[in-house]
């Protein structure tokens, strides 16, 4: 009885897909592959096509063989894995420390009424700060390094955790809670039990919005401020006026985001084979 009210309890954001919806999914599932690559393709001969037959400038948008000739000469040099390592690392400590910290205080402030009540207001006037606006305060704290990045990454990535968290606290199943009461529950137990399974599709939905946000922003303070990364990369291309160079970083760049969303869904699929949002997913 106690693991049904308890496996009962795990609601998700995500609306799962019925029998009928399932076997489309199964069926089609290479579909969207197909069709994004047809997509990518296409974008491609449209860069190409459109300097080429004089209806853009070249000296704005060069044709896509000139930008991956200009990938090609940079994936050789040492300068470019070392940016792509700087502005992972930078990513990656900003990503944790957020999620660690927006975790603790989601189940922390969700847990207890009062908390959630006086921090309220608080929370909705933080969170909509731009963390650009920030970067007066960034670069007078830690100048170039590593530390404006974080200070960056770290507040605008902490709040996609948080709320997410403090939604999934919130919708903890009355029942599988008061059944916990009835048992006496540590709270250790209660969190691990009834709040954690719950709260648990909602951090991976956060985890997975910070985890694009903290690339925007590890990338904006490199292009803005100057840290070490691709960002700077790409303004000293743009500053030497290397075009082609600049569109492969920026490129570059967009591959990132797309790895990283990608690595993102596959942990959550992973983590949550149990949960009716992901089941549908996953071929029997």
């Amino acid at each position: 009885m106690i693991n049904e009210a308890f496996q009962g309890s795990g609601r998700h954001l995500y609306a799962s897909a019925g029998p009928d919806q399932t076997s489309a999914v199964t069926k089609t599932r290479g579909g969207p592959l197909l069709l994004g690559l047809a997509g990518l393709a296409g974008l491609l001969l449209l860069i190409e096509l459109l300097p080429r037959l004089g209806l853009v400038d070249e000296q704005y948008l060069p044709p896509a063989s000139r930008i991956g000739a200009a990938l090609a000469d940079e994936v050789t040099g040492t300068e470019f894995w070392q940016a792509i390592g700087d502005t992972l690392t930078g990513w990656a400590i900003g990503l944790a420390v957020a999620v660690l910290a927006g975790v603790t205080a989601g189940i922390l402030i969700g847990s207890v009424p009062v908390l959630r009540a006086v921090t309220a207001s608080t929370v909705e006037f933080l969170r909509p700060i731009p963390s650009v606006a920030l970067i007066p305060l960034a670069v007078l704290l830690y100048g170039t390094d590593l530390g404006s990045t974080l200070l960056l990454v770290v507040y605008a990535s902490f709040w996609q955790v948080l709320v997410q968290v403090l939604y999934g606290v919130a919708d903890v199943d009355p029942v599988a809670a008061e059944t916990a009461h009835s048992f006496r529950f540590t709270a250790w137990g209660r969190i691990r039990y009834v709040l954690w399974p719950t709260a648990l599709p909602y951090v991976f939905t956060g985890i997975r919005l910070a985890a694009s946000v903290a690339l925007v922003l590890a990338i904006t303070a490199e292009l803005v401020i100057g840290t070490p990364g691709l960002g700077k990369l790409i303004a000293v291309a743009q500053s030497s006026n290397a075009v082609p160079t600049m569109y492969a970083l920026i490129a570059v760049t967009g591959l990132l985001g797309v790895a990283i969303n990608l690595l993102a869904r596959l942990a959550e699929r992973r983590s949550l084979r149990w949960h009716q949002s992901v089941r549908g997913e996953i071929p029997a």
